[in-house]
């Protein structure tokens, strides 16, 4: 029998399990048998977005699940996001809709937006100029905020909240909105511990999500020599001692700091792997010494979006 996992209650009383399958970067023809192996693991929470390109083969492996009874839709937690080109607050349900129709479902468990600086809409997914450069959408993340609000009146969305965003631009947010954001996902390890920012989201009764809490190995733009999370002796060593690896110690930082997690893997028996969390528990002590491990080292910048006046790591402290 897999372990129950624990669920963190939101501030709409909703709960959402603290472990789920990323599937950023999920190639197709891989990611559709990852998501059906993380549902007979015992993943109750799988973490999409639009422009990851995969949400098809997501909905393919849950249809498969739903058909052969493994699962009923109340059971698991699906999370999606807007992209950067469909802020404008009347693009924003067309973008949701393409979302529900590749995951052959009628709503989401939680929306978020997935980057606070818009692209310029109606053209590609990333719409460079001649010369290279991203095509910007002044839109107020505000304004999109509330076309969300919008779509949880409409029932397609359960719960709505916010990724990437920084202290002043959720704070924006917060003032402004009727339904309050109940999630923040940002990228979270040992090098970006993002402790700051985690207590400010807290003290607003957002719950945080962790994205590349592995440290992100096959990022696309990783350089040869880039330091590399999973081999820093000091975290290998911190692993024997509890007998786990590395990447069970990461997931489980995450999990003792209060902090839900969603690591990427389209390999079986590393699903699994991350899965097997639930039996330790790491020292305060320890969890302070892999914050020491922080070194503001970010390794998803939104390069493309340098120089939006909405950029989130341009512009506040965190």
């Amino acid at each position: 029998m897999a372990p129950q996992v624990p669920k963190i209650k939101l501030n709409n009383g909703t709960e959402i399990p603290v472990i789920g399958l990323g599937t950023w970067k999920s190639k197709p023809g891989e990611v559709e048998q990852a998501v059906k192996d993380a549902i007979d693991v015992g993943y109750r929470h799988i973490d999409c977005a639009y422009v990851y390109g995969n949400e098809k083969e997501v909905g393919a492996a849950l249809k498969a699940k739903f058909a052969d009874g493994t699962i009923k839709r109340e059971d698991i937690w699906i999370t999606s996001k807007l992209w950067n080109t469909y802020h404008r607050p009347d693009l924003v349900e067309k973008n949701l809709n393409m979302t529900l129709s590749n995951l052959g479902l009628d709503y989401l468990d939680l929306y978020l937006i997935h980057w606070p600086a818009g692209y310029k809409e109606e053209l590609a997914d990333f719409p460079i100029d001649e010369s290279g450069k991203m095509q910007f959408s002044d839109v107020d993340y505000v304004d999109t905020w509330k076309a969300m609000e919008e779509l949880v009146r409409k029932g397609l969305i359960k719960t709505i909240g916010l990724s990437n965003f920084n202290k002043a631009q959720i704070t924006r947010v917060w003032d402004n909105s009727t339904i309050k954001p109940a999630v923040l996902q940002i990228e979270c390890h040992p090098y970006l511990n993002q402790s700051k920012l985690i207590a400010f989201a807290k003290s607003k009764g957002i719950a945080v999500t962790a994205y590349s809490p592995l440290g992100s190995p096959d990022r696309p733009w990783a350089k040869p020599g880039d330091p590399q999370l999973m081999e820093d002796p000091k975290l290998i060593e911190l692993a024997k001692k509890y007998n786990k690896s590395p990447a069970q110690v990461l997931l489980r930082y995450q999990i003792d700091r209060g902090v839900i997690t969603i690591p990427k893997s389209v390999t079986k028996s590393r699903i699994q792997q991350n899965f097997e969390v639930f039996d330790f528990q790491l020292t305060p002590e320890d969890i302070e010494y892999l914050n020491s491990f922080d070194c503001n080292g970010r390794l998803c910048p939104l390069a493309a979006g340098y120089g939006h006046k909405y950029h989130p790591f341009e512009n506040d402290e965190y």
